[in-house]
């Protein structure tokens, strides 16, 4: 039997990798990774005021470069054998497009306009415009944010599309419709040319743009402008229907088939987000909490029909039928920073190397730039090597995890981080092992509210790069949740699982379970927790849980 392959693109925060794998065993053949050209560069983002942006073409170059990056590495002949290929993408992460259904920033008069770009997930421009979307709500006669776990989050579709119309005159007069990233990629290689044609992403819609069956999609007209009578007409020009990431949106064009080297003959899936498809590659299961570990976290679970019946789970990030297996509510939580808190500590601690040391006349430029560069890449090696040294009962300072806002449980983008019980003895590794500590509470806060509400937890499952690359944190994550983590055999789980979609909307397999069944990488390791160091941590637990209260009911 002649051997046939897949495709699996996966477009994170910073970079984009696409994986070329066997669909009979799932073997990842080849890998290949793009930083995205612009965003390495800080354009079009403006971090003091949470803005953050990305331009399509910086998508598209990623996209050229990653597949034929991937397929030079596989032997000649791989590209006529692919028969499928899926995106997953962040999300929510919108744009603005014309009625052909191009994102405005491809149009010239808009190439460098931040606001007819996509944007990011972990955009917070549009704090008010969430606050105004859950006040309307809350008091309307269908209250749209029930199966988003009543709260709706300036990270999300509606909150960011207003945000972007009220701030930009320019945009306002040229917007026809609004995309997601999932869902423009599988429109650009199948040569939609007509925004109403663009098919919709199930796990999109439904997690971020109050798409619902009950209500008969998308939230009423009446709703959307008495929200503002900027809405007015976009409901119409969008869509009723979804499609769960399984089926074919169509084939590649010939021209997209030439730029990638391979053939018309290869299907193209539905997209999603990173985590659900995470989720399918780490081969979730009901009762399994699967992590997607990141620059934030993405936490996934299935349940059955029956078993979530009518229960509204609060404070999640949704629950949508068919958003990660179909025929299963597929539940979203999250943390809005794990990683890129790591990430802050770390450019607090490079000051003096970058502002000071790049400065000096004492070592040439060469020496300078080598010694900034391997100073700066030991930083959390070495916070790490000596954190994880210090004993749970002398774990003194105690921080939130909320540095870039809070998810979930209850999405609050307003609230700040905060660090307390530091004394003039605090070291680099104390403070640092807080903040790993503090992400690690932010999962249990997650955990409990499932449990709460009804949600039962079996196991965890942690996939991404801190979950193979950090022991540390992974240990850590085990003792305060008390409970064994197994973490995937591949730092591409996103992307594994993204060519599991493909596999099943190119007919290789019939279900996205019997997919993952046999091309899913296994795991790596599994943590156990530490009984000493799981009954100190419940005790800090508590404490973080009373930091969080304080803060957040006296932040200003």
């Amino acid at each position: 039997m002649e051997q046939n392959y897949v495709i699996g693109l996966d477009y994170g925060s910073d970079s984009a990798r696409a994986v070329v794998v066997e669909t009979t065993t799932g073997k990842t053949i080849a890998t290949s990774v793009c930083y995205y050209p612009r965003w390495s560069k800080g354009l079009y983002c403006n971090p003091s005021i949470n803005q953050y942006r990305q331009h399509p073409q910086d998508y598209i170059d990623a996209l050229v470069a990653t597949v034929r990056g991937a397929l030079e590495q596989c032997p000649e002949g791989t590209g006529e054998k692919v028969v499928g290929i899926a995106f997953d993408t962040t999300g929510s992460t919108p744009c603005f497009t014309d009625r052909t259904g191009t994102p405005l920033a491809l149009l010239p008069q808009f190439a460098e306009n931040p606001n007819a770009m996509f944007v990011l997930w972990k955009d917070h421009t549009a704090v008010k415009e969430a606050a105004e979307i859950n006040r309307l709500s809350h008091s309307w006669e269908i209250d749209y944010t029930a199966y988003e776990g009543g709260i709706y989050s300036s990270e999300w579709y509606w909150a960011k599309a207003l945000h972007v119309l009220r701030e930009d005159e320019d945009v306002r007069r040229a917007a026809y419709s609004i995309i997601e990233h999932c869902e423009w990629m599988p429109a650009l290689l199948t040569g939609v040319n007509q925004a109403r044609d663009i098919v919709r992403s199930r796990c999109a819609c439904g997690h971020k743009a109050m798409w619902h069956p009950k209500w008969g999609g998308l939230p009423s007209e009446e709703f959307l402008t008495t929200l503002d009578p900027l809405l007015a007409g976009f409901r119409d020009r969008l869509f009723s229907e979804t499609q769960t990431a399984d089926q074919p949106v169509g084939h590649l064009t010939r021209e997209w088939a030439e730029r990638l080297g391979l053939t018309t003959r290869v299907v193209v899936a539905g997209g999603a987000f990173d985590c659900h498809m995470g989720a399918v590659g780490a081969g979730i299961t009901p009762h399994t909490f699967v992590r997607v570990i990141g620059t934030s976290t993405c936490d996934i679970m299935i349940s059955s029909y029956e078993e979530i019946g009518d229960r509204l789970i609060h404070g999640i990030c949704g629950q949508v039928d068919g958003s990660v297996i179909p025929g299963m509510i597929g539940l979203e939580a999250g943390q809005s920073g794990f990683g890129d808190v790591y990430a802050w500590f770390k450019r607090l601690l490079e000051y003096p190397l970058k502002q000071i040391l790049s400065l000096s006349t004492a070592l040439d430029e060469e020496t300078k730039a080598r010694l900034i560069a391997e100073t700066a890449e030991q930083i959390i090696p070495s916070l790490t090597a000596e954190a994880e040294k210090i004993p749970v009962e002398e774990s003194s300072v105690l921080a939130t995890d909320w540095m870039n806002g809070r998810r979930t449980p209850d999405a609050n983008q307003m609230l700040k981080g905060t660090v307390t019980n530091i004394t003039l003895g605090t070291t680099a590794p104390r403070f640092f092992r807080a903040l790993v500590e503090a992400t690690a509470f932010g999962g249990k806060a997650i955990v409990e509210r499932f449990r709460n509400e009804g949600v039962r937890i079996d196991n965890v499952i942690g996939i991404g790069g801190i979950a193979l690359k950090s022991p540390f944190v992974m240990q850590t994550l085990s003792d305060v949740l008390d409970m064994p983590v197994k973490v995937c055999n591949t730092d591409q789980a996103c992307a594994l699982g993204a060519a599991m979609f493909a596999a099943t909307a190119a007919g290789i397999y019939p279900t996205v379970e019997k997919a993952s069944e046999t091309m899913n990488s296994g795991f790596a390791k599994e943590y156990e927790p530490n009984p000493a160091n799981a009954r100190k941590y419940q005790e800090l637990y508590q404490n973080y849980l009373r930091l969080g209260k304080m803060t957040e009911e006296e932040s200003f």
